[in-house]
């Protein structure tokens, strides 16, 4: 079986072949030659995505009762950035080899004095800081047109909508505003597949509470955040919280961590979680001349809420969870590759494999087929022998894989296959769902 991915040097290589070969991700505009640090997710990816995505609506919304959700729109005018602080200040330092030609990010390289990518000494011009969000012009004339902005992330639609969410919720801090969404930034240097590019997707979730209260809750959030993934597989040794050095920190910043995981190329991060105190809605504040603050009628007192943050991304966990579930063993001298996803992650639940082709079987798996597609994402499939087609579902992480064979028109029984002990029972149709709720929860 393969070692944690951090010790596989393979591992990222196999990983991006996968993707492809099986419909996770695919290369943008691939039949144009691609588009630099742009993917579409394919028939499998989509529902990767949106499984992990809808495990952190569940834990982050659903299962509470003092967090509620927003979809706030994904263009801006620019003084949402002027209060933000991101049209002075969400810049990285960009430096230019004048051997190669090639740019990167000043504050990534191992040695500031040496081309990464032709090993040049001594060969960068000045650094010059370079604005990372996406500009573009709302209205039907380009030169009336009002500039506008693509976010470059989702948290500033939250800060905004503070007022509207705290009237009509009728919430009182502490409280949360949650969201998933895309959002934009000019990467100098995207990379290592889908884990740095120019379009992705965050979850992210503003915690309004009292400032006396705040590095409380800074604490809590930061286990439940490392328990979430945990929680869904990923395994503890691949998995940490590294809380950031003073100069680290974002000036607003009291403190700062971010949730580790061990890529191939080392740890990196998966989500953030920040304790950014009153910053975000008394700039707001200021700039629009609204109150954004909370009365207290039960005290008397009024006050700016503080702000804890765990942004996480998408895209980024998803790949993480690929990694973390991906497993080669030796099988009747045969290498069985297998993603042991967690059942709420796997793309599809449960396969529907026809032991024939033969149409004598396929109304009674057409019929186990319908049965279950109701409960759960299934595939159904009757190419190939039986044993490719298990190897197919083992590879893109199906929980169960479910037979229709001859003995099933006398018997009325199914054998169901386990993805990681490979073994099968026999089951009846009419236990069928009872039989796999539990196992796939």
């Amino acid at each position: 079986m393969t070692d944690a991915a951090g010790s596989d040097n393979q591992l990222f290589d196999k990983i991006v072949n996968l993707s492809k070969r099986r419909g996770f991700v695919f290369q943008s505009a691939d039949i144009y030659g691609g588009f630099r640090s742009t993917y579409d997710y394919g028939p499998l990816g989509v529902l990767l995505l949106r499984n992990v995505k809808e495990q952190w609506w569940r834990s982050m919304v659903q299962l509470r009762h003092d967090v509620v959700g927003l979809d706030a729109s994904v263009l801006s005018p620019p003084q949402v950035w002027q209060a933000s602080g991101h049209l002075a200040n969400f810049s990285d330092p960009l430096v230019d080899c004048v051997s190669c030609n090639a740019r990167h990010r000043l504050d990534k390289l191992d040695d500031p004095n040496v081309c990464p990518t032709c090993g040049a000494t001594g060969s960068f011009t000045e650094a010059r800081e370079f604005n990372l969000m996406f500009k573009t012009h709302a209205g039907p004339v380009m030169e009336t047109a009002a500039e506008v902005y693509l976010r470059p992330e989702t948290a500033q639609g939250m800060f905004i909508n503070f007022s509207n969410v705290l009237v009509t919720s009728r919430k009182r801090p502490p409280f949360g505003i949650a969201q998933i969404g895309k959002s934009f930034r000019n990467e100098i240097t995207p990379g290592n597949f889908v884990f740095r590019t120019r379009e992705f997707e965050q979850m992210e979730m503003e915690y309004f509470v009292p400032p006396e209260e705040s590095q409380h809750w800074y604490e809590y959030w930061c286990q439940q955040r490392m328990d979430w993934y945990l929680d869904l597989g990923m395994p503890s040794d691949q998995l940490r919280l590294r809380a950031h050095d003073d100069d680290e920190l974002s000036h607003y910043s009291s403190g700062t961590s971010d949730v580790e995981f061990l890529f191939p190329w080392g740890w990196d991060e998966l989500e953030g979680v920040a304790n950014r105190g009153d910053f975000d809605l008394r700039q707001h504040a200021e700039h629009s001349g609204e109150r954004l603050d909370y009365f207290d009628q039960a005290t008397g007192e009024r006050y700016v809420p503080h702000v804890i943050e765990p942004a996480a991304g998408a895209t980024r966990a998803a790949m993480a969870f690929l990694m973390a579930a991906y497993a080669e063993e030796e099988v009747n001298d045969e290498v069985r590759t297998v993603l042991r996803l967690d059942p709420r992650l796997a793309p599809y639940k449960v396969a529907v494999l026809p032991l024939s082709k033969k149409d004598t079987l396929t109304p009674t798996a057409m019929q186990v087929f319908d049965l279950l597609k109701g409960q759960w994402m299934t595939d159904y499939d009757e190419t190939q022998s039986i044993g490719k087609r298990y190897a197919r579902q083992d590879e893109i992480g199906t929980p169960y894989c479910v037979t229709v064979d001859f003995d099933t028109l006398e018997d009325a029984s199914v054998t169901v296959r386990n993805r990681d002990t490979r073994e099968q029972d026999r089951v009846a149709i009419a236990g069928l769902l009872a039989y796999l709720e539990p196992r796939l929860r």
